[in-house]
This record gives structure tokens, C-alpha cells and sequence, in this order.
């Protein structure tokens, strides 16, 4: 297999209204992850780790912070073919509208990929946590001479009717499509996933098979469905590859591995916490296929008194007399003396305040950037550069589930204070 006729799509210009308010002033990839990166940084990282060099980022929506991420964190040295290029969508004579969804994202941005060499098109998504070696997914579509591969995961029964479901036929190839099923169409589903390579006790467990909503495309193929065939299709797993199955060879790949869509923020929050166990489901401590991010060159973090147990502390923080349990407190954070926090995603400060600044708050009656002191946070994600005033109470006693507050919002049960937030002192949520 040759990865220089690979071209990687990674598709970042969807709204993330599922994921709202971390999306009001960011796009969906640009969300940030695990205390120091992005959203992006998961299948940008994995492309590098598959010597897939070649990348386009398509945006769209709230794209000034993703583009910036970009810029700043990959650029290939001058003596490679390798680049990360942003492509952002456009108004022209010819395409007088914006992106339509996930299949038009491609379609309008295919003129584009004709300056580069290649004729394999590989398609991903800019919000899914997972490691992956893509080179084994092109070798499978390589291999079968297959037209378009889609990746799938083996799903639970009790998991299944969440996802867009394949059926797939004794030699691998996919036959059948359907959204999110119920019911009987749920069991027409039924797949013997040891004809993927699973062992017949995990094929019991899992009799499903999932699509990732990622691809490959032969590129001719791709473009031959977009320009041609399906004009009007505007999204891959609801139109374009139902349609394409009586025409094309389509086969599935199984990927075995760790995978979360965390397009909600009940997944999103959870797939954070989960990295502070003593064996996370996904793990950033990997030698051989490390995730990469912006390198910000911070000082290392000071803890003064803290007691700190099962969390991530990220570097340039200031925590003095802090509690903190199964947390991960990002980059620059403060917390002052006295303050608990329990299963807290904080995502720290784009920036440290000056002395004028910080003076300027307390002129103000404003708390500064952080968590003040003899706060009580539990169950909770402070966004990028929120202010928590002192003895401030989160712990969402009342138990809702989807709420809109002051200054607050309530998703999935977790409490969210937004980007650039502020709670006063003695606030109780």
C-alpha cells in the first residue's frame, strides 16, 4: 500500500448544536479535549501516525479559533510533500451556498483536490475520539477492490438503534443500510460479526455493525456519485451510500478499537472524566501513536497544599489549598484555597491576566479568571476563561437534566459555564 496517493478530508464545518454552548464561539473541532487539545487534533494526529501527510480541513461554521489551531500547531518541514490545509467553504457564481451537510461539504470542495496527485480519498469526521492506523483500512478497500470502504464498529444490541447500521454479506461486503433502527428493523440488522474477526463469544455481545462515518472513496468513484449520479445528495449515511450500493462495490472494514462519537455533551463530558482512571478507555500516554496539539511552551504547574486524586492537571496552572478529585483542569488554570472540585472538566485560559488586569476585576466587583476560593464544583465543564467568584456552589441538587440559567446551562446533567463566563461570589446552581 502507497500512502502518497492518499488525499485525507477531515470534515469540520458542521453548527455541533448537539454540543452547545461549547460550540458558541467555536467550531465543533475546535472544542477543547482532555485539558490541552482539540477536537481536531484526534484524526489530524491519527493521519500523522498512518504517514498520511497530505490533509484538508473542511470548515464552515465559527472556523476563526480552528483555523488559528491549525496554523499554529502543523506545519510539515519545507523538504515533504505533507501539508494540513484548511478548506473553508465558499461562495461562488457556480455554488451560490454554503455546505449542505457532510456529502455537499465534498462535493463543493472537489475542484480543489484535482491540483493534487492521488486517487484514493479518504474521508473522516472532526469529532470522534479514537486511535486508529488508517493504513489497515486502505489496505482492507486496496485488498478488495473495493470502490468505497467504510469503517464499522461492532455494537451492543442495547447500543445499536443509536447508530446508522450496516448489513454486510459472507465476503465483507456491505448490502444493506439503515438509520438508527427499531424494532424489526432493528433485528434485519442482525449481522454474524465473526465473518469480520471477531471470536464468536464477542460476536454474541455485539451483532451489529455501526458505521463510524468514515470512508474511502475511489476517487473517480467519489467524484462520479457527487457531480453525476446523486446531485442532490447532501450527506453521506442517509443518501449517498444507500444509493450507491446496487452500483458500486461497497465493503466494511472492522475497527475493534476504543471509538466515541462525542458529538453530545453527556459523551463528550463523559469521555473526558474517563481519561482520569487508572486504565482509561482511551489512552494520550501512547510512545508509538502519540496525539499531537500546539506546542505552548507554558512553565510547569505549582500546587501549593492540594489534595489531588485520580485527575489531570495540564501544564501553567496555579491551584494554592485546592481539593481535587477525577478532574481534568486544563491549560493555565487557577483555583484558590479552600475550593472542591468532583468530576470537573475545567478547560482553563487562552491567556494569564496582567497585575493592571487583575486589578481592573477588582475594581469591577469581578472575580478573575478561575475558580475562587471555598467553591464547592461538582459534576460540572467550566469553559476557556471563565470567571467563578468565591464561595460559589455547583453540584445541580435539583438533578435536571437540560436547563437554561444566568450565566449557566444544564445539558445531559452537566452543569456548563461557557467560554469567557462569570458567576459571582455566593452563587448556588
Amino acid at each position: 500500500m502507497t500512502t502518497d496517493k492518499v488525499l485525507s478530508l477531515i470534515l469540520g464545518g458542521g453548527a455541533g448544536q448537539r454540543l452547545y454552548p461549547l460550540t458558541q464561539q467555536r467550531a465543533k473541532p475546535a472544542v477543547p479535549l482532555g485539558g490541552k487539545y482539540r477536537l481536531i487534533d484526534i484524526p489530524v494526529s491519527n493521519c500523522i501516525n498512518s504517514d498520511l501527510r497530505r490533509i484538508f480541513i473542511l470548515t464552515q461554521y465559527n472556523s476563526a479559533s480552528l483555523n488559528r489551531h491549525i496554523a499554529r500547531t502543523y506545519s510539515f518541514s519545507r523538504f515533504t510533500n505533507g501539508f494540513v490545509e484548511i478548506l473553508a467553504a465558499e461562495i461562488t457564481p457556480e455554488r451560490p451556498d454554503w455546505f449542505q451537510g457532510t456529502a455537499d461539504a465534498v462535493r463543493q470542495c472537489l475542484h480543489h483536490l484535482d491540483d493534487y496527485k492521488g486517487d484514493t480519498i479518504l474521508i473522516l469526521s472532526g469529532d470522534h475520539l479514537y486511535r486508529m492506523d488508517y493504513r489497515h483500512f486502505i489496505a482492507r478497500h486496496e485488498d478488495t477492490g473495493a470502490d468505497i470502504t467504510l469503517s464499522v464498529t461492532a455494537a451492543l444490541r442495547e447500543d445499536a438503534s443509536g447508530f446508522g447500521l450496516v448489513k454486510i454479506d459472507d465476503s465483507g461486503r456491505v448490502v444493506e443500510f439503515s438509520e438508527k433502527p427499531q424494532g424489526e428493523a432493528l433485528e434485519r440488522m442482525f449481522v454474524d460479526t465473526t465473518q469480520l474477526g471477531l471470536s464468536r463469544e464477542q460476536a454474541e455481545r455485539r451483532p451489529f455493525c455501526a458505521s463510524m462515518g468514515i470512508y474511502v472513496f475511489r476517487k473517480d468513484v467519489l467524484r462520479k456519485l457527487l457531480v453525476d449520479d446523486m446531485t442532490d445528495a447532501v450527506d453521506f449515511g442517509r443518501e449517498l451510500l444507500p444509493g450507491a450500493l446496487q452500483k458500486y462495490n461497497v465493503q466494511a472494514h472492522l475497527f475493534d478499537g476504543y471509538w466515541e462519537d462525542i458529538g453530545t455533551i453527556g459523551a463528550f463530558y463523559r469521555a473526558n472524566i474517563e481519561m482520569t482512571l487508572p486504565l482509561p478507555p482511551f489512552n494520550f500516554f501512547d510512545t508509538e501513536a502519540p496525539m499531537y496539539t500546539r506546542p505552548r511552551y507554558l512553565p510547569g504547574s505549582k500546587l501549593l497544599d492540594c489534595g489531588i486524586q485520580s485527575s489531570i492537571i495540564t501544564e501553567g496552572c496555579i491551584i494554592n489549598g485546592a481539593t481535587i478529585q477525577n478532574s481534568v483542569i486544563g491549560i493555565r488554570s487557577r483555583i484558590d484555597h479552600g475550593s472542591r472540585l468532583e468530576g470537573v472538566l475545567m478547560m482553563g485560559a487562552d491567556f494569564y491576566q496582567t497585575l493592571d488586569e487583575l486589578q481592573g476585576d477588582v475594581n469591577r466587583g469581578h472575580p478573575r479568571i478561575g475558580v475562587g476560593s471555598n467553591c464547592f464544583i461538582r459534576r460540572a465543564i467550566i469553559d476557556k476563561n471563565a470567571r467563578i467568584g468565591a464561595g460559589v456552589q455547583i453540584q445541580n441538587e435539583s438533578g435536571r437534566q437540560n436547563y437554561e440559567g444566568d450565566g449557566f446551562c444544564i445539558r445531559d446533567g452537566v452543569v456548563i459555564i461557557p467560554k469567557n463566563g462569570l458567576i459571582h461570589d455566593g452563587t448556588v446552581i
